[in-house]
């Protein structure tokens, strides 16, 4: 491989690294180069887990640093979303995605008004909803996002912040904290998948790695500065694209 494609990886990293952290879908970015540079769809799949673990380790020490969050706030919608995320990962070794990302494409446009439509509770958050412990509806929803995000990772974030927000009562800034955390805990089992069926490529996923990490520690103070109407506004701007990307707009105009 020439000197120009670890560069490039580098720096695609970084903006991954950076959606991924702020809003979501930075793994569209990711996956699409990974498999450009000729890797299959189920390694690129695989190898982007190396770089969304090390990412989220850097978000979360940054966030925590922060004082945006504390782990028992994080740690019981986490678990439903680890058994999700297992399913999911076996379920990716072998399932062609292209129908699920049509609909994944369809769910984002109708979350895109949804993020329009109720401004306040995303940028205050509803704190009648928040709990020391998820009820029975909270459970289901973030095992079947671990699901998702055990599966192909790509737009998980844009379903955790909708849960978080929506579903636990955060504001966004808080929700963008913890689901770097909820992504921390159940990326190494879905990793442990991957590893188990030889779908990673460890080199690119490292170089890869050092990229995301560089992009999740600005988002997460980017984040932290700038506010939640800040970050509402690049969630918006990112569920479009991640939408337009998931229903094959972007394919048929032959861009990515």
């Amino acid at each position: 491989m020439e000197w120009y494609f670890y560069v490039l990886i580098v720096l695609v990293g970084v903006f991954s690294g950076f959606l991924n952290t702020l809003a979501g879908s930075g793994s569209v970015i990711s996956l699409a180069m990974l498999m450009f540079m000729g890797l299959p769809a189920n390694v690129a799949n695989g190898t982007n887990r190396i770089a969304i673990l090390m990412q989220n380790i850097v978000g979360v020490t940054s966030f925590k640093k922060q004082k945006v969050f504390t782990f028992k706030e994080g740690i019981w919608l986490a678990l439903p979303a680890i058994v999700g995320s297992v399913i999911g990962a076996s379920l990716a070794v072998e399932i062609n995605e292209d129908i699920m990302e049509k609909t994944i494409g369809g769910l984002l446009v109708f979350l895109f008004f949804i993020v329009l439509y109720k401004p306040d509770a995303w940028v205050k958050g509803q704190a009648g909803l928040i709990r020391s412990k998820p009820s029975f509806w909270q459970i289901v929803i973030f095992f079947f996002i671990g699901l998702y995000g055990g599966f192909i990772q790509a737009g998980v974030g844009f379903f955790l912040l909708s849960g978080l927000v929506l579903g636990a009562g955060f504001d966004l800034v808080k929700a963008n904290a913890i689901k770097v955390f909820i992504v921390l805990l159940y990326t190494p089992f879905a990793i442990g998948v991957f590893i188990m069926n030889d779908q990673i490529d460890y080199k690119i996923g490292f170089i890869l790695a050092a990229g995301n990490m560089i992009g999740a520690y600005i988002a997460a103070n980017f984040a932290v500065s700038w506010g939640a109407k800040f970050v509402r506004y690049i969630l918006l701007g990112v569920i479009v694209f991640a939408s337009l990307k998931f229903m094959g707009v972007y394919e048929m105009l032959g861009i990515l």
